[in-house]
């Protein structure tokens, strides 16, 4: 009997489910098709979001992970499919007997295949369900792939290969390279550090700016910014002991440390130096062999010197253009190569200034500039005369002398602090909009690097100013604009000047400064701009800013401002308040200042924004810390929703 039925059910599996199975598609086909558009919307809602996500990652720069990438590009093939199956649908013959009954072969092909898509891209949605899509990426130094600014001269040459040879060598660990400013050491030790990666000397090659006045926090982030390390401790040991721990994981790293100035405790920064268990090899640039030497106990030391006469006519050559091959030139442009005496940072400017110059008279008047001078005073001269051929044809000179200037006693580095504060001034001429300004930064930024007088940052918004360069600024600021400028750890400011030269004043610049009070009285009239960069506590009178109610621009950086004075509610013409990492308390006083179009507070340490910043009708660009929703009064919010799209946090 068991035989028998087990018999009968085998000749059913056989006979009867090939006729069912596709029967059983044919009643499913709307209902297939049904799932099958659903599950595509689904994915395509997926799809989406994950690619906002995406483009949200690009566009801060980060990596997006592999499996995103693949997934996304296996969920465009699938959508294209079944829209290819519905479209075949729709096409196909799905009835027969002039329309009267349906297809069934058709019908049963095209349902098994909606439930397999169906099936599929369900699949599809469940791997879609990411943590994550994107990865934070290194930025590498923009110099490591460009040769730009290497000058390949025999000297040059024989230079580097030296250079590369001490890095070769297993017994230097630390290599200086010394010559007097302006020589090209910075643009020498880049090819070097280029070569070095390029030939695989190296895994790895960084680079900070130490400077006069170094700022070992700052060294700190650069570094750890550019290996991709996050250092989130305060204390400048317990920085350098997660810098440190993560150096000595690298076996073949070079960092280099540009324009050393004194003695520069590497263990403080947090470099390990190489040895057998890893850690860093270190190249330092100086002015002084004494300071590589003795202060920095450099195994070797390298001379960069002045370009020899053949090399130097070679450079201005170059950056000059066919213009000297006139007779008349050619004379006077011996002459003034000669005064630049094979110094880069002379040649280059008056090189520049007087790229396809065709009179005469601008070449001897330029000659005469220079004539009579000490090297240094060359330099100077160079500079200035650089200074005062900046033009151009859409933006003007008086616009790009400006931003010389301010660049030059303001000590800014990056775009984003020249329009705020060239904003507030009035600097950048027929603009309407933040990003207009914006632009014309850039525009202006890129305008001093190509005529010599800004050097490259390692991201492209960031920029530097040779200390040569610096001092000429100032002297001519101060000279022909009343500009009051101080780096207080170069020149220590014992006193301010006399109250006749602040009658007069209409900057005041005060970089890292160490002063501990402001002086009661202060009255400058003339007065538009003021800065201050103290890492101390300062006291400032109540009444501070009463004799200075034309000012513009004030910039207070990492200072303890508990309470603001009331006389800065007297600064009606305010149009920039930068509060950068500063310590914040009551700001209820800053709701007075109605003219206020930039209000800066980046880092700082701050409780709420109050609600007065919502008066500034006039704001138009607020760039706040990240505070807690409850740290906004209510007043504050509804205020600032016309200004939304200009708020950066």
């Amino acid at each position: 009997m068991d035989i028998a039925t087990s018999a009968v059910a085998k000749v059913a599996e056989y006979l009867v489910d090939p006729i069912i199975h596709p029967f059983t598609y044919c009643c499913t086909y709307n209902t297939n098709f049904e799932k099958l558009n659903n599950e595509v919307d689904k994915l395509k809602n997926a799809r989406e979001s994950v690619r906002y996500k995406v483009d949200d990652s690009r566009i801060k720069g980060d990596g997006i992970q592999h499996h995103v990438e693949k997934w996304m590009i296996t969920v465009d093939k699938a959508i294209n499919e079944v829209e290819t199956l519905i479209a075949d649908k729709e096409n196909s013959n799905n009835r027969w007997l002039k329309g009267l009954c349906p297809n069934l072969k058709t019908r049963y092909q095209l349902s098994m295949k909606a439930e397999s898509e169906a099936n599929a891209i369900a699949g599809l949605l469940e791997k879609g369900r990411f943590d994550g899509v994107s990865f934070r990426t290194i930025p590498e130094e923009t110099w490591l792939n460009s040769t730009q600014g290497f000058m390949h001269f025999e000297s040059r040459t024989s230079t580097l290969k030296e250079i590369l040879d001490a890095l070769s060598n297993r017994n230097f660990n630390m290599i200086g390279v010394y010559g007097m400013g302006g020589i090209g050491k910075t643009t020498l030790v880049k090819e070097v550090g280029r070569q070095a990666k390029e030939y695989n000397l190296f895994e790895k090659v960084i680079s900070a700016h130490v400077s006069r006045t170094p700022q070992i926090k700052e060294i700190q982030r650069e570094i750890a910014e550019k290996l991709g390390l996050k250092i989130d401790e305060e204390s400048e040991t317990g920085r350098a002991g997660r810098l440190l721990e993560r150096l000595k994981k690298e076996t073949k790293i070079l960092i280099i440390l540009d324009d050393i100035w004194g003695s520069l405790g590497l263990e403080a920064i947090g470099i390990p130096l190489a040895d057998d268990m890893g850690g860093c090899k270190v190249l330092l640039t100086a002015r002084s062999h004494d300071v590589l030497s003795s202060k920095m106990d450099c195994q070797k030391n390298i001379f960069v010197d002045v370009l020899n006469a053949k090399e130097a006519w070679s450079l201005f050559e170059k950056m000059t253009g066919d213009c000297i091959e006139n007779g008349e030139l050619k004379s006077v442009a011996t002459e003034i190569v000669k005064e630049c005496a094979g110094l880069p940072i002379a040649i280059l400017p008056v090189a520049k200034a007087l790229k396809n110059k065709s009179s005469l008279y601008v070449w001897k008047d330029a000659l005469r500039q220079l004539k009579n001078k000490s090297l240094l005073g060359a330099a100077y001269s160079s500079l200035e005369l650089s200074y005062y051929h900046l033009e151009d044809e859409d933006l003007g000179g008086e616009e790009l002398r400006k931003t010389f200037l301010l660049i030059g006693y303001s000590y800014i580095r990056n775009v984003k602090d020249l329009l705020y504060h060239g904003m507030g001034l009035g600097l950048f001429q027929n603009i309407n909009t933040v990003d207009e300004a914006r632009d014309r930064a850039h525009t202006l930024v890129d305008k001093l690097k190509n005529s010599c007088l800004l050097l490259g940052g390692w991201r492209s918004e960031w920029f530097s100013m040779h200390d040569v360069v610096r001092d000429v600024a100032i002297s001519i600021a101060s000279r022909d604009q009343h500009v009051f400028a101080v780096e207080n750890e170069v020149v220590p400011l014992t006193s301010w000047p006399d109250k006749d030269v602040l009658k007069d004043c209409t900057a005041i610049s005060l970089n890292n400064s160490n002063i501990n009070e402001l002086p009661q009285g202060f009255e400058c009239p003339q007065l538009k701009y003021f800065r201050i960069h103290n890492d101390h506590s300062l006291k400032i009178p109540d009444n501070f800013f009463t004799g200075m109610t034309e000012l513009r621009v004030l910039d207070f950086t990492r200072m303890h401002l508990l309470a603001l004075p009331s006389s800065l509610g007297l600064l009606q013409n305010l149009q920039t308040l930068s509060l950068d990492y500063c310590e914040l308390g009551d700001m209820a006083i800053i709701g007075d200042l109605k003219k206020l179009v930039i209000l800066a507070l980046r880092g700082s340490d701050m409780k709420e924004l109050v609600g007065e910043i919502g008066q500034l009708t006039q704001l138009r660009l607020l760039i706040a810390p990240m505070l807690p929703t409850e740290s906004y009064s209510p007043r504050c919010l509804i205020e600032l929703i016309p200004i939304r799209r200009t708020i950066y946090w």
